[in-house]
């Protein structure tokens, strides 16, 4: 909880004062495709960035939740760093992305992307850890590869239908796996708590819809408006990655899924 405390109050602390000082560079218009139009002042599109701090209240809940009710079986009982990594990797959702909303700059949109690659990479990592029967230490190699694909992936340019960008298609294709995943550990006899994976899984697929319909150029977008279906679609995901550490959490065989 302290940890997490602190990188919640750090990051966003630091996002405000780089946002205030220019220091992320120029407004270049990253972000700009997210309907909301830029303000006047350091905060370029209001609802975009402070709809973000979803994140960090999941983050914090989720560190939260681990001190009342610390696992006691899976993995997260038996490797205690895991789930205070997780929590702090959703935290960290919130500033990376409000440096892309509030400043349009291109590190900004780095920043936002390369959030997005960590959280991704721990989700598909830690499914593959535990459909291999691995430890953390794979996790981490896994989870360095898998951040390291993204970001040479994101580097391809051209506009994508639909997901816009390259280094999205990196980031679905981790979530997707991950579920994949979680499907063949629940067959092999994982005993979970499966309506947080459902709940979980059910606000990314509406959050997706919701981004999709919302986009710059769409009949749902109006830009002037503090409403934005963007910042729904972070509230969502932040609620998607709560609910998915709750799934974690309810994990209770172990031993069978390695057999």
């Amino acid at each position: 909880m302290v940890c997490a405390g602190l990188v919640a109050g750090g990051g966003v602390g630091l996002l405000v004062l780089t946002a205030y000082a220019g220091w992320l560079g120029p407004d270049v218009g990253r972000g700009d495709n997210f309907c909301e139009a830029a303000r006047p002042g350091w905060i370029k599109q209001p609802a975009n960035t402070w709809s973000n701090l979803g994140f960090v209240v999941a983050g914090l809940a989720i560190a939260r939740s681990l001190l009342r009710h610390s696992p006691t079986r899976g993995p997260l009982a038996h490797h205690r760093t895991l789930a205070p990594a997780f929590a702090v990797l959703v935290v960290l959702l919130g500033p990376a992305s409000m440096a892309m909303h509030a400043t349009q700059s291109s590190l900004g949109g780095h920043l936002d992307m390369a959030s997005m690659y960590l959280v991704a990479s721990f989700i598909a990592g830690y499914a593959l850890m535990r459909v291999t029967g691995r430890g953390p230490r794979f996790l981490t190699v896994a989870f360095v590869a898998f951040v390291g694909t993204c970001e040479l992936v994101g580097t391809w340019s051209r506009e994508i239908p639909v997901v816009m960008y390259a280094g999205n298609v990196a980031f679905g294709l981790l979530l997707v796996a991950g579920l994949a995943m979680e499907i063949l550990l629940v067959r092999r006899g994982l005993v979970t708590n499966r309506r947080w994976a459902v709940a979980a899984v059910a606000s990314l697929a509406v959050a997706f819809a919701i981004w999709n319909a919302t986009s710059s150029g769409t009949a749902w977008c109006s830009p002037h408006s503090l409403l934005q279906g963007h910042a729904v679609w972070h509230l969502l995901c932040a609620a998607s990655a709560y609910c998915m550490y709750r799934y974690y959490a309810s994990e209770q065989d172990s031993a069978r899924q390695l057999t």
